[in-house]
């Protein structure tokens, strides 16, 4: 009777929860009512202040006249430049639809004992990621949106950052094999210039890291584990399941990721020929996965000041005007930046204005 008794009091004093259980919340400094704080912290202040640095560098060494610069913005088509934007944004939503084809491939629902969102408010976390990603290194914008659907919709954390890692994995793959058959098409009949076989070989690397941790994820698993402390290894496994649940039947996935590239290739077209630079396809489509390519670069935040230059470099090596290049990198740069720092403001502040200090 007095076993009973000492079971009966120590069972709802447990002081953690069983192994099986999700993961514990994230501690109170990853909540969104944090962002100002991390925007305030050293190595932020200082991706950005580099990232300036490196745009007054390379402007003067581009001898660049702002004077041309602010003339050729001047005469921009705006509805050219409107329809870069829309189609943009509409990138977005299909990268929002295809990240909830990736969650029911996952079989969140069962797992986690919850409903899926919608396309549109999938859509408006994935902008909130993209926002903090503009304003922090790292692309820390990727956990933060597993962060916030597991807030949301009580949608396990290593299911989710599981999806998006098979997002960014099917995305790179595409990306490289794309950015390499438009630098081809670019540059037919002419020398390929080093910086581009640079990005050339970067992205191969990029390639061969992520092929070398899918297999390892994949082959390895149960070694891995023995290594992860046993309260870590139920996230680790939802990780892995719901990463190969999308891996496995791809092919809508690359589908809609070549048709989310090509799509910035167009909006790049698009703001070229709102400012009269008549550019090829196959250019508009190596400029925009280049600079694609560079905001993965954990430097600075969503690539500023990186991109930029790439760009101009670029559109300089097919024969568009210093000035003409710079006008066009800035505009879009308008809406891949400061456009998403503007939405991802307006939706942080409603989802989490009662956190906002």
């Amino acid at each position: 009777m007095a076993a009973d008794l000492t079971e009966r009091i120590d069972t709802p004093l447990l002081p953690h929860p069983p192994v099986t259980a999700p993961a514990p919340e994230p501690p109170r400094d990853d909540a969104p009512g944090t962002l100002g704080s991390k925007l305030l912290r050293p190595h932020t202040i200082i991706s950005f202040l580099l990232a300036l640095a490196i745009m007054i560098f390379f402007f003067r060494r581009l001898d660049i006249s702002l004077a041309d610069v602010r003339a050729d913005l001047s005469k921009a088509n705006p509805l050219y430049f409107a329809a870069a934007f829309l189609l943009y944004y509409s990138g977005m939503l299909l990268r929002g639809i295809r990240w909830r084809w990736m969650l029911v491939a996952a079989d969140v629902e069962r797992a986690d004992g919850t409903e899926i969102p919608g396309n549109r408010q999938l859509t408006e976390v994935l902008l909130l990621s993209w926002f903090v990603n503009c304003l922090v290194p790292a692309r820390l914008g990727d956990a933060y949106r597993s962060y916030v659907l597991k807030r949301e919709a009580k949608i396990s954390f290593s299911s989710s950052l599981g999806t998006i890692l098979a997002e960014r994995i099917v995305d790179l793959f595409v990306l490289v094999i794309m950015l390499v058959g438009a630098g081809i098409l670019t540059f037919h009949g002419h020398s390929t210039p080093g910086q581009a076989e640079q990005a050339y070989m970067a992205a191969a690397v990029l390639v061969v890291v992520g092929l070398v941790v899918v297999l390892g994820l994949w082959f390895a698993r149960h070694s891995i584990e023995r290594f992860i402390p046993e309260r870590w290894r139920v996230q680790f496994g939802r990780l892995h399941d719901s990463l190969f649940a999308c891996l496995r039947r791809p092919g809508r996935y690359v589908l809609v990721s070549a048709v989310i590239w090509v799509m910035d290739g167009a909006r790049l077209l698009l703001v070229a020929k709102s400012l009269g630079v008549d550019l090829r396809a196959s250019t508009g489509v190596f400029v925009a996965l280049m600079s694609s390519l560079l905001t993965t670069l954990p430097i600075t935040p969503a690539g500023l000041g990186v991109v930029e230059t790439a760009m101009i470099v670029v559109l300089k090596w097919v024969d568009v005007t210093p000035s003409l290049a710079t006008s066009t990198a800035l505009m879009d740069r308008l809406i891949t930046y400061w456009s998403l720092i503007l939405v991802g403001l307006i939706l942080y502040i409603r989802r989490f204005r009662s956190e906002v200090k």
